[in-house]
């Protein structure tokens, strides 16, 4: 059997998810035929043939997780030239025989084990408590084995892979975890003056545009061990989008230069992939400063995480009536909750202050 591993689709990315198998065992496939859709922290790619073969068998199901090196699809057959998946494939190490499946010791056993497994996986098995001795013998046992032998395990209650976009989100949250030192800012905006026409997304948008122009220290990226920041003069803004699969962050570019009609049109568009999974890979890069627009759902205030190398991320809480009094008579008012965490190594609590103030003048006005 000769082996196609999974090469690296874009950035060093360490793994990627099975989303859908296009072929199937036995089936003839051509040089560049799409064989699997896979979910990256990024995207979702087609990865393509890089050999004319016949396949004898797939390693993996639908949502498990391969590491980049991994196998992916076994051939029979005659060798053939590898082509191009993202990038130049190597030929060396996108296909080889039984003898030379990895280099060095992918085959190595384990004392008296009857099992071949890569040293990484065996070492997954034993994070995960699964017995890899009892998955069979003779086959190469990967790491889709033994997470699927982890779900499989109801003994203890229902077992999970954390994966795609939601195994994304916990590496990003743990980095930044690591690297931001987050301060936040809560206030309240009166729009009671709002019109029923108004879009509550596009006017948060269109104000975090016009805060960005009048205070551009948030409207930046920064990187702590070179005390390095870039301040930018294009505002695209990251805009969290829950799904069942996890949470997207796909970005509106240049929100200074569109209408509210072309924004409303490009969020519409995001919210559509993100459903389908198919957020195009450079719609998820390029984020300048983010807004979460948890209100939607539930909740007035809170702490937002930024994503480094940001600097700043609004959050957008559920708006409430309440009592004020003005010239000792009580009057109704609509209030849209704002917090906004900023982080303090690359911006002043003067800095924020002001952004908040700008976003907040800026939602308060009756209309566009």
């Amino acid at each position: 059997m000769k082996y196609f591993k999974l090469p690296d689709l874009g950035e060093g990315l360490p793994e990627a998810e099975i989303v859908e198998w296009h072929v199937k065992v036995g089936d003839e496939v051509e040089v560049d035929q799409v064989l699997a859709s896979m979910e990256t922290a990024k995207a979702v790619v087609d990865v393509p043939s890089p050999i004319k073969g016949t396949l004898a068998k797939l390693f993996g199901e639908v949502g498990d997780i391969i590491h980049t090196g991994s196998p992916l699809v076994g051939f029979e057959g005659e060798e053939e030239d590898a082509g191009t998946v993202v990038g130049k494939v190597s030929h060396s190490a996108a296909v080889g025989g039984d003898d030379h499946f990895f280099a060095g010791n992918t085959q190595t056993r384990v004392g008296h084990s009857k099992v071949q497994a890569l040293p990484s996986t065996r070492l997954l098995a034993k994070q995960l408590g699964v017995d890899i001795e009892l998955l069979g013998s003779g086959e190469l046992i990967t790491d889709a084995d033994v997470q699927q032998a982890f779900e499989a395990d109801s003994s203890a209650g229902r077992n999970e892979i954390i994966k795609g976009a939601r195994r994304a989100m916990s590496d990003a949250m743990r980095h930044a975890f690591e690297t931001v030192v987050p301060v936040t800012l809560m206030d309240d905006a009166d729009i009671s003056a709002w019109g029923k026409d108004q879009d509550p997304t596009v006017r948060l948008i269109m104000a975090m545009s016009e805060a960005c122009q009048a205070e551009p220290a948030l409207n930046a990226h920064f990187h702590a061990k070179s005390y390095s920041r870039r301040l930018f003069s294009e505002i695209n803004i990251g805009i969290a989008v829950d799904s069942p699969h996890g949470l997207y962050v796909p970005v509106l570019k240049n929100v200074a230069e569109r209408s509210p009609a072309d924004i409303r049109s490009g969020l519409d568009r995001m919210i559509g992939d993100v459903k389908a999974r198919r957020v195009p890979q450079d719609e998820l890069k390029g984020a300048t400063i983010t807004l979460s627009n948890f209100g939607a759902i539930a909740g007035r205030y809170a702490n937002p995480i930024i994503t480094p190398p940001q600097v700043a991320i609004v959050g957008a809480g559920r708006s409430y009536e309440i009592l004020v009094l003005k010239n000792g008579e009580p009057q109704a008012r609509k209030m849209l909750p704002l917090s906004l965490t900023m982080d303090h190594q690359a911006c002043t609590g003067g800095e924020a202050a002001r952004f908040l103030k700008a976003m907040k003048v800026a939602l308060e006005k009756p209309s566009l």
